[in-house]
């Protein structure tokens, strides 16, 4: 009765949560080849942005309230850090924790800037958390998010390294297409009057997201850890 339960716990987290799954022919690819093959693993980086809604909420979160460009390219150069950092040195040092666990720091991650936006800190603490220094520590959360879950396809040593950079170079790309589309979205919504009506809505909805982001890779991390 106790494993039929635990089943339909499994069944009902949708695959969606997994924010950072590789899909099967990609993982397949990944363990089948060795030596170096950037143009692929660019490829694969800038899908992996791309299709990576969690790293997209949070950047959503970290320029819904930035005008100027010179500050997005700030923070996002920040994030960008923080991300690459994690991610070459995870895999290329073969550190790895629980991605369920990780995952959740993500989705905390997302629920911190909807609050941020909120101006929840100021409310209840007095005080404003320094946002690029809060940007650079979930950056390196984001990026061990993945070398987590590439670890777990045992890459071939042979031109890891190379491969590695490539990924890296494709996952900024990534970020850069999926970025200049949140842009045009924002401010094409910017010039009606409905950004400022909405904008509490918008963030509290963000909140939202992380929270079901933190539950679902919760609930698997203690489901499939006590399997």
């Amino acid at each position: 009765m106790r494993g039929m339960w635990r089943l339909l716990l499994v069944l009902c987290v949708p695959a969606i949560a997994s924010a950072h799954g590789v899909t099967s022919g990609d993982q397949g690819y990944i363990q089948q080849i060795s030596g170096v093959h950037l143009i692929p693993f660019v490829y694969l980086g800038a899908k992996h942005m791309v299709t990576g809604y969690d790293h997209l909420a949070f950047l959503f979160g970290v320029i819904f309230f930035l005008y100027r460009l010179k500050d997005v390219g700030v923070y996002v150069s920040i994030f960008a850090i923080g991300h690459s950092t994690t991610l070459l040195l995870g895999v290329y040092t073969n550190i790895g924790v629980s991605a369920y666990l990780i995952d959740a720091i993500i989705g905390l991650s997302v629920v911190y800037k909807a609050l941020d936006n909120l101006g929840a800190y100021q409310r209840w603490l007095s005080v404003q958390p320094n946002t690029k220094i809060a940007t650079l520590v979930f950056g390196l959360f984001h990026g061990f998010g993945l070398a987590t879950k590439i670890l777990e396809f045992e890459i071939a040593p042979e031109g890891l390294w190379s491969n590695l950079i490539a990924f890296n170079v494709g996952v900024e790309v990534g970020q850069l297409l999926a970025l200049s589309a949140i842009l045009i979205m924002i401010s094409f919504w910017r010039k009606h009057g409905s950004f400022h009506r909405h904008a509490y809505t918008a963030n509290v909805a963000l909140m939202a997201l992380g929270f079901i982001l933190m539950e679902y890779q919760l609930v698997g991390y203690f489901i499939m850890g006590d399997m």
